[in-house]
């Protein structure tokens, strides 16, 4: 049985979600995070190395890093409809959207969220003005231009495909599912990006989703935020 050591409000509800549209055995083995740094348990590093989630246990393989984990699952259990072989004509449109969720959209997210705390505690009071001036400049700059080109582009390639891993839902839509719910929650508003929303709607309404939600436990980045 493969066993998903999941981390609330984290990437591995995603792994969770695919396990269940493969309608694969697993059993959860759940994190909480530290509730002032926001942070994984020490405890995961017992699993492995980096302390990180998703991770998985398959028999006597430990897999890390999500886009590896959503591809060896899809290879493994989706009996050759969740992701392509190399000689399928989509082969590399699939790849780039596995990959393009973690190493390119991801990245002005997460320093977007960095740079968001300068704004609040812990930073001193007196000192927080200035914090803040430092994190409104990068935004302006750098982040904010970044998240909209990178959703323009995403919301474009929406308009005319209406899954990412080809004409059915794959694995990279597994996968680019955590970085669009992440930015809808903090970043992104409803209604800006309309291709976008209508594929999140898509992917709240599977049942698998559904039942990934009830497995995983609360998820801050779910369905709430079509309502």
């Amino acid at each position: 049985m493969i066993t998903v050591h999941h981390l609330e409000d984290s990437r591995s509800q995603r792994v969770l979600w695919l396990l269940e549209e493969l309608n694969t055995e697993y059993e959860i083995h759940y994190y909480e995070r530290d509730p002032e740094t926001r942070l994984a348990p020490p405890e995961l590093k017992d699993v492995h190395p980096l302390g990180k989630s998703p991770v998985i246990v398959d028999g006597d393989r430990t897999i890390a890093e999500s886009a590896v984990i959503v591809e060896y699952l899809a290879r493994t259990y989706g009996n050759g409809e969740w992701a392509p072989t190399i000689d399928d004509p989509g082969y590399w449109n699939f790849n780039y959207w596995l990959h393009y969720a973690e190493a390119s959209l991801m990245p002005p997210l997460l320093l977007k969220l960095v740079f968001s705390r300068l704004r609040e505690p812990p930073v001193p009071f007196l000192i927080r003005p200035i914090s803040s001036k430092i994190a409104d400049q990068v935004d302006n700059t750098f982040t904010d231009p970044q998240i909209e080109t990178h959703f323009s582009w995403v919301n474009e390639y929406l308009t005319d495909h209406e899954w990412f891993s080809g004409e059915a839902i794959g694995a990279a839509d597994i996968q680019m599912s955590f970085p669009l719910e992440a930015a809808r929650s903090r970043t992104v508003r409803q209604g800006q990006y309309p291709q976008v929303d209508a594929w999140l709607k898509r992917i709240h309404a599977r049942p698998a989703y559904r039942r990934a939600l009830e497995a995983g436990g609360e998820y801050a980045y779910g369905p709430n935020l079509d309502d």
